[in-house]
């Protein structure tokens, strides 16, 4: 009996302090409920906002060149290795001229067939013995092979390939005793200036309308990483790639003296020339950004409140966006990090 007793009374003294325990919780709880937290707030403003463009490309030469021969025939000589400086008007290949020398010199007799016909012819016309129609069909058929002959002498002129500027032969593309087509390109070469360098760039439809020649340019080279390279729009294509769908911009590089070659990749920021006013808030007051959605809290009646914005781009501390809601007149910048909706707030200096 004693024992029945004693189990009771402890049951009802853990029972009592569960109570107790609920109540404090519920005490702390409430408590909890009524903590502010502190925030500082901003005012949202109207700042003049430079657009950027990003893209990234590959560095080229502005002066590339496919050489070729424009007649064709069997490569007799090729006098530069892959690599090679080359010199502005050095000569690089050469065709076997065995046919093309032939071809000058019948067109030569056949100019000097004509020019004795046509002596002949018209000395009987003078005697009344050959008729004018005789002269004149001659005159053409001289007129004819003189034309001839400067075509067979012309081509023999394009029989070998010389370099169009100074630069470096990139790639060889055909060797001694291949029969190389007319036009076939034999070299792929580029200028090596200073001045010769572009990064051709892909871009959308929507920032091509935007580019000017001149826009001004910042760019990182992967090769070069502690190097930033500056230049200027100097080239916008007027059509889209039919592959990417992107339109080509290209920026003229200032290089810095440093040796660059054709297809090092390099990143781009280019600053447009047109300054708008936008509405900007601080970068500290953006939360959970994704893509150009993000988050800003507002204070409304001591609360925080979470308002969604669409951001147009950041500079430096500053975040441009979309002027969705002219009531946004302030944000919270410090203290956003620990705020959810309807989170009481205190405001301090």
């Amino acid at each position: 009996m004693k024992k029945i007793i004693s189990y009771s009374i402890g049951f009802s003294f853990m029972l009592s302090l569960l109570v107790a325990c609920g109540k404090k919780a519920e005490e702390k709880k409430s408590l909890a409920d009524e903590d502010q937290i502190a925030v500082k707030i901003a005012n949202v403003v109207q700042a003049n906002s430079n657009e950027e463009i990003k893209a990234s490309g590959l560095v080229a030469s502005l002066q590339e060149a496919r050489l070729s021969f424009k007649t064709g025939g069997i490569i007799a000589k090729i006098y530069v290795k892959e690599g090679q400086n080359v010199a502005k008007g050095q000569l690089l290949a050469s065709l076997n001229l065995t046919e093309i020398n032939a071809q000058v010199q019948q067109a030569t007799e056949g100019v000097q067939k004509a020019e004795r016909d046509l002596r002949r012819v018209t000395n009987l016309y003078k005697d009344s013995v050959a008729t004018l129609e005789q002269v004149q069909n001659l005159t053409t058929a001289l007129n004819v092979a003189k034309q001839n002959f400067e075509i067979a002498n012309y081509n023999q002129g394009f029989s070998k390939i010389y370099a169009t500027s100074n630069g470096v032969i990139v790639k060889k593309l055909m060797n001694e005793g291949e029969l190389a087509g007319p036009g076939t390109p034999v070299f792929f070469m580029n200028a090596t200036g200073s001045n010769d360098w572009v990064l051709k760039v892909g871009v959308a439809d929507k920032d091509w309308t935007r580019l000017h020649l001149g826009d001004k340019a910042t760019i990182q080279i992967d090769a070069f990483p502690d190097t930033p390279f500056t230049a200027t729009v100097s080239n916008l294509s007027q059509g889209a790639d039919q592959s990417s769908g992107l339109y080509q911009a290209e920026l003229k590089l200032n290089t810095q003296g440093k040796k660059l070659a054709t297809g090092l990749f390099g990143n781009t920021l280019i600053k447009l020339n047109i300054s708008q006013q936008n509405t900007s808030v601080p970068i500290d007051a953006v939360i959970e950004g994704n893509g150009n959605d993000a988050f800003v809290y507002v204070v409304e009646n001591g609360k925080a409140h979470k308002v969604a914005i669409k951001v147009i781009s950041i500079d430096n501390d500053k975040v441009f966006i979309q002027n969705t809601s002219s009531l946004i007149t302030q944000v919270i910048t410090d203290g956003s990090a620990y705020l959810v909706e309807g989170s009481k707030v205190k405001i301090t200096q």
